[in-house]
């Protein structure tokens, strides 16, 4: 099931607050920002698993195009007797059109959930799409 939050886009407003998410398995990525501009991004792994570290890199056409932010250990929480582990980095860049941003957990080489970026044409925002 493929979900995507559109920025907003009304007569003479600036477009809403854009975000999207993915999971594949027990990791997901979530991507915060407005229109193409991403300014943060945070991995959650299910569960607590000590030492795991998390990265996330660019891909374009299926092709790796650049690490974003190298190897970072996750830190162990639990909220409500949910326990995961998370990584989060700030961003503050723009990325281009259909651009994916991935996330990779140690341990999890088979998981590598992503998070397009796409332009919203007709209002010249930007939405994230997985």
């Amino acid at each position: 099931m493929a979900v995507s939050v559109l920025a907003l886009c009304l007569v003479g407003q600036a477009p809403a607050q854009a975000s999207g998410d993915a999971q594949d398995g027990p990791v997901s990525i979530g991507v915060i920002g407005d229109g193409l501009q991403v300014r943060e991004v945070r991995v959650l792994l299910d569960g607590w698993k000590p030492g795991v570290r998390a990265r996330i890199s660019e891909w374009r056409g299926g092709k790796w195009v650049r690490e974003i932010r190298g190897w970072k250990h996750m830190a162990s929480k639990e909220t409500r007797e949910y326990r995961y582990e998370i990584a989060t980095w700030n961003i503050g860049k723009t990325f281009r059109h259909r651009s994916r941003i991935c996330a990779e957990v140690s341990g999890h080489a088979e998981r590598m959930p992503c998070v397009t970026i796409k332009t919203l044409t007709q209002c010249g925002g930007g939405r994230f799409h997985i």
